[in-house]
């Protein structure tokens, strides 16, 4: 099964304080708008988001369809045949898609230590 990039989405008290943070660690803003309390933010291929107020807890997140840079990547596995493999294999999902739609979608679940993953496809 194909992913796609994968980052880490981190809940962050203090979004400034983060991004000087990560910068000194060497990474820098890649996309988002610190006015609207989230970036995402690169290093080599490491890719992590900040996000101020926007959930509790960290994410795992995957981009099927993307790479690290944000490129479309073909093939791919659409969201849809990933959540109907993971459905087959008795996954709990917590949000799932509309299996009779195409293009951008996501499904949440859940990893045994209750560890949030996100597969978000933007194409």
């Amino acid at each position: 099964m194909k992913l796609g990039a994968f980052s880490a989405s981190l809940s962050v008290k203090d979004i400034k304080v983060s991004k000087q943070f990560y910068e000194t660690l060497g990474f820098s803003v890649f996309a988002g708008d610190i006015d609207k309390n989230y970036l995402i933010m690169k290093n080599g291929n490491a890719l992590i988001g900040l996000f101020q107020g926007m959930f509790e807890q960290n994410i795992l997140t995957f981009n099927p369809g993307w790479d690290e840079n944000a490129n479309k990547v073909e093939p791919f596995d659409d969201v849809r045949a990933i959540q109907k493999h993971l459905q087959e294999n008795n996954i709990k999902l917590e949000r799932e898609t509309d299996e009779n739609t195409s293009g951008p979608a996501s499904i949440v679940m859940y990893d045994p230590d209750g560890n949030t993953i996100l597969i978000d496809q933007h194409v």
